[in-house]
């Protein structure tokens, strides 16, 4: 197999790497918050950097060494990507909550015939502000996924440095795979949010229920 060939295999392999479901559980969770569609790519494409980022830092430096990842870290790591999926499932029913509560205030409030400022206006986006939270969330999930990585490059690899543009073009796919599946699961979520309230909140729920249960199945999985 030739250079070219491995390396385009690796962006293959990266887009189709953004379809796991725990990216998708996280990617997910982060579309949740009441921004555009565009806004949602740019936490797909931070969730892409950051686990672009940690791969080339932390499996690059063990493709140099020579290393592999030993399992009792490679299942630490999975762990803390279990616990994060939970955290971040929680905070979205945690924000459904909290906007149920303040629905149920402004309604009451305008029963009374008070005039109050509606709790639950939408948040506007603010466009320069990068996705500090994505991009944490993807270097997260770079660590976790290491391990696995290592190992496909250094079958698939003759030397270091053709193992690091595998790496390298893998989390280009990644980053490209994540910004178009962002944008297809917030759609869906915006729109339900202008016209069906409703559905936009089962949809909601269903996420971060999803995360967590997801986020769970993994810690009690590792722990077995």
């Amino acid at each position: 197999m030739t250079a070219l060939s491995i390396l385009f295999i690796g962006l293959l392999l990266g887009v189709q790497h953004a379809t796991e479901a725990d990216h998708l559980a996280a990617v997910a969770t982060l579309a949740t918050r009441p921004t555009g569609w565009r806004q949602a790519v740019r936490h797909g494409m931070a969730w892409g950097l950051g686990h672009t980022l940690t791969l080339l830092a932390f499996a690059g430096m063990l493709l140099v060494l020579g290393q592999v990842v030993s399992p009792a870290l490679e299942r630490g790591l999975e762990t803390g990507v279990g616990m994060m999926l939970v955290l971040l499932g929680a905070d979205v029913l945690r924000r459904l909550w909290c906007d149920r509560i303040h629905r149920h205030l402004h309604q009451h409030a305008q029963a009374a015939g008070t005039h109050t400022v509606q709790a639950s206006a939408p948040v506007h986006a603010h466009p320069g502000r990068w996705p500090l939270r994505a991009l944490a969330v993807g270097m997260m999930h770079g660590l976790a996924g290491s391990a696995a990585l290592v190992l496909m490059s250094l079958q698939a690899t003759p030397a270091p440095a053709l193992g690091l543009g595998y790496v390298a073009l893998f989390g280009l796919g990644s980053i490209a795979g994540m910004a178009v599946l962002s944008a297809v699961i917030a759609l869906p979520l915006q729109r339900s949010a202008r016209r069906l309230t409703r559905l936009h909140r089962v949809l909601q729920a269903g996420v971060g229920l999803f995360s967590c249960a997801l986020g769970a199945f993994t810690i009690a999985r590792l722990a077995c």
